[in-house]
């Protein structure tokens, strides 16, 4: 294919999407032949508007959230994961003495949480018997998050931390700001163990192409498979490359935190698609009342592409 092709991020001062974001920045998918371009489109409902609008050629969000588009996963499908489990945080306001793994905490509360990703919370809280209405749970967006190029988990950390939430639901980087500011204290961290178990199929960091694009220019697909997978083993040989994106990408604080965020990510860089996550995701997508029947494996993944994940 000619000229450039655009890759959606809804978060990019994060560990999030960081994958994506790294086979760009350093040439990855230059490498496999494809010339692709980074772009911040927030919320993560939008970014796959754009993609089925043909405004971009892939989203590198969150794998449920294809639904906000594609009902039914029509005519999208899943290529790959960037790292396995559902990835944000649950930090609550240190002045609340939080303990880890005990959700009580967010009774009669406010917390801050994305559009669509807030979907991966309300899912986990009423997995472990919180009843939102029940129990007075508010979870709505966070103030002043909205604006172009702003990010959420930076945004979060900073309405936590002015007290105009109680706690937020959001990325790694998010998640590290409130605790190194001394404002936050995580209490769920959903990729490693905290909170019940089906809770980690609930969604992934993935990419996510259309069905138009994988007919007509399969070994494009295929090359930006190959990237992605390229730059998952490449951090995984020298995480200080992690810094060199950071700098390239984010204010000079946050790129300082970067490479310790990836450090503590690696375990999770795989970019298999397993049969397991797709019935967990679609399951809670089930539950959540954003998709009305069952899928197969097929439906939302382009298992031709199973091949490359492994390298």
């Amino acid at each position: 294919m000619t000229g450039a092709m655009k890759l959606a991020v809804p978060d990019m001062i994060s560990n999030s999407y960081f994958p994506a974001e790294a086979a760009v920045e350093l040439g990855f998918f230059k490498a496999e032949g494809i010339d692709v371009e980074l772009e911040l489109i927030f919320p993560v409902d939008k970014a796959y508007a754009a993609l089925r609008d043909g405004a971009v050629d892939f989203v590198g969000g969150s794998a449920h959230s294809a639904l906000a588009a594609f009902p039914r996963f029509r005519g999208v499908k899943l290529i790959c994961a960037q790292a396995q489990g559902m990835y944000w945080f649950l930090v609550m306001h240190a002045d609340l003495r939080p303990l880890r793994g005990e959700l009580s905490v967010v009774k009669g509360r406010n917390i801050g949480a994305a559009p669509w990703v807030d979907q991966g919370l309300r899912g986990l809280l009423t997995e472990a018997g919180i009843d939102v209405a029940r129990d007075g749970v508010t979870i709505a967006p966070v103030p002043g998050a909205a604006g172009a190029g702003v990010n959420f988990g930076v945004a979060a950390a900073r309405a936590l931390e002015e007290r105009q939430i109680d706690g937020f639901w959001a990325n790694g980087m998010g998640a590290e700001i409130a605790l190194r500011r001394g404002v936050g204290a995580v209490v769920i961290d959903a990729r490693r163990g905290d909170g019940p178990k089906a809770c980690f199929n609930f969604t992934a960091a993935t990419i996510a192409a259309t069905d138009g694009l994988i007919a007509r220019s399969p070994e494009t697909v295929a090359a930006a498979v190959r990237a992605i997978v390229k730059t998952q083993a490449a951090l995984k040989a020298d995480v200080t490359r992690a810094a060199a994106v950071g700098k390239k990408l984010f204010p000079p604080s946050e790129a300082e935190l970067i490479a310790d965020l990836i450090r503590r990510d690696l375990p999770y860089y795989d970019a298999t698609l397993s049969p397991g996550f797709v019935a967990g995701m679609t399951a809670f997508a089930r539950r959540q009342g954003i998709l009305d029947c069952e899928l197969s494996y097929e439906d939302v993944v382009a298992r031709e592409f199973r091949p490359l994940w492994n390298g």
